[in-house]
């Protein structure tokens, strides 16, 4: 995956932040996912990437990162769902920003949810994952990004 595709992810989780959470949040280093390493955390989302590009953006987050950051978009509920649907709205937000740079070739799927630890992060046909740690508020949540350049866009 070019560069220049993991700093669109970057800047769109900056951008995700910095305006729901007033900012604050620390981007970690991009790395790439050790194949046996569990990044998947209370509740994940994942959406699907197809046209130009091929494979798929994960959200991932403690139950108390969620927790924290409901009542910041005017939410007084926090159980488990409502997390949960959180992390679907985080997921398509950091994805459908990324869509406007990246042009309408980079095609979305509709987000889907899991509450509570997916069984593992499935890469596109083997292209590898990128792990973005984000801290916010001493809590540790990841985007992934698991992406190959499809053969009409080489």
């Amino acid at each position: 995956m070019e560069e220049d595709i993991m700093k669109v992810f970057v800047q769109s989780t900056a951008n995700y932040f910095d305006a729901v959470a007033r900012g604050g949040a620390v981007l970690g280093t991009p790395y790439l996912r050790d194949e046996d390493e569990d990044v998947a955390l209370d509740f994940s989302a994942v959406i699907g990437i197809s046209g130009t590009y091929k494979g798929a953006i994960y959200y991932t987050a403690p139950r108390e990162k969620m927790q924290e950051l409901l009542p910041l978009i005017g939410e007084t509920d926090s159980d488990d769902h409502v997390c949960a649907d959180l992390v679907g709205e985080i997921t398509n937000t950091i994805s459908g920003n990324a869509r406007e740079k990246l042009g309408p070739g980079f095609m979305i799927s509709s987000p889907f949810i899991f509450e509570g630890r997916p069984r593992d992060v499935r890469s596109a046909n083997g292209a590898p994952c990128y792990v973005l740690p984000v801290q916010w508020h001493n809590q540790t949540s990841r985007v992934l990004v698991t992406l190959e350049k499809t053969k009409e866009a080489v």
